[in-house]
């Protein structure tokens, strides 16, 4: 849960479609954590307005005139790389996808499923978590297997801490109930971190990630 009376995230939302920015700032200022502070309509306006206001995170279309989303999280990465980044795609891409992340975006969300996964992106991307769509974490998975076949190092764990976390829970016999609340998260946001621990693993069920679990030490045999 969070502490009392928080500071909403500030944030920057930039779409060159007034009524996608409409769309997305009521889905966002329903709710008491986050509130948007700056609306513009292309990618320079992004890089003035997170240079001028205050702001924790931008979210930025990739398609813009003038100057696109990527190219925008590049700018505000160099300028205030304190500011948060997630890219709003009508597509699918993974090229996008990975020219995202090395601007220094920390999610990527479908404009198709925004209205499901925009909040719990902001959420993640303020805890400094990854936030990645299931194809997304395919085509990152992809490339991690081709670097591996070509001799580059591959990370430690492919799982983020609080995906640890919760494999450890369920290998200790929790319930999503059980789990969300030792948490504080909800129950729907277990079921998702599940069901991406399994994609990411290749796995089916709670007997494989218990075998998992124990192999990577976070449970004892």
């Amino acid at each position: 849960m969070n502490p009392v009376n928080p500071s909403p995230t500030r944030i920057l939302l930039a779409d060159d479609h007034a009524l996608v920015r409409h769309g997305l700032r009521l889905i966002l200022d329903a709710e008491p954590d986050l509130a948007v502070v700056a609306e513009v309509a292309d990618g320079a306006e992004a890089v003035e307005a997170a240079s001028e206001a205050e702001v924790d995170l931008a979210i930025l279309d990739i398609a813009m005139p003038r100057m696109t989303g990527i190219q925008a999280a590049r700018e505000i990465s160099r300028r205030a790389p304190g500011i948060r980044i997630l890219m709003l795609s009508m597509y699918d891409n993974e090229q996008y996808f990975f020219e995202s992340l090395k601007a220094g975006a920390s999610g990527y969300v479908l404009k198709s499923v925004a209205d499901r996964d925009l909040l719990e992106a902001c959420r993640a991307a303020m805890r400094g978590e990854p936030f990645l769509y299931p194809g997304a974490v395919t085509a990152l998975i992809r490339e991690y297997l081709q670097r591996d076949r070509q001799g580059g190092r591959l990370p430690e764990s492919i799982l983020t801490p609080r995906e640890e976390e919760i494999v450890k829970l369920i290998a200790e016999g929790n319930s999503s109930k059980e789990i969300a609340e030792t948490l504080f998260i909800s129950v729907k946001t277990v079921d998702r971190h599940r069901a991406n621990i399994l994609q990411k693993l290749g796995m089916r069920d709670r007997l494989e990630l218990t075998r998992y679990a124990i192999r990577a030490g976070l449970v004892e045999p």
